[in-house]
């Protein structure tokens, strides 16, 4: 059973060792590639930030605006939804009121 477990052991020691030579010749043989890509693209990132940031001026003030008239509705329901309930929780509070009064006091240490 141990003989089992060190062949086991040393099959993956293998893979491990064979998959690692496989990412390190992927790895130089695209590096140029990469780099080549890199440096092509680099220009159209840069347009796709300028765009991005006056977008952002365009559109951040509209969506900021957006999100306190939201917020102003938010609470305006939620007032809208509460006044109504106000004299249910003043008799609510009456009612508690009396209960904790007619408790007994606790005593004093």
């Amino acid at each position: 059973m141990i003989e089992l477990a060190l062949v086991v052991l040393m099959v993956v020691a293998v893979m491990a060792v064979v998959l690692g030579l496989l990412k390190l010749v992927l790895w130089v043989v695209l590096l140029p590639l990469k780099i080549v890509f890199g440096l092509l693209l680099l220009p159209l990132l840069l347009i796709k930030a300028l765009v991005g940031g006056l977008l952002l001026l365009v559109v951040g003030p509209v969506v900021a605006i957006a999100v306190i008239g939201a917020l102003v509705a938010f609470i305006v329901l939620m007032a809208a939804v509460a006044v109504p309930l106000l004299p249910l929780f003043f008799v609510g509070f009456v009612v508690w009121f009396l209960v904790r009064s007619n408790a007994r006091p606790a005593p004093a240490r």
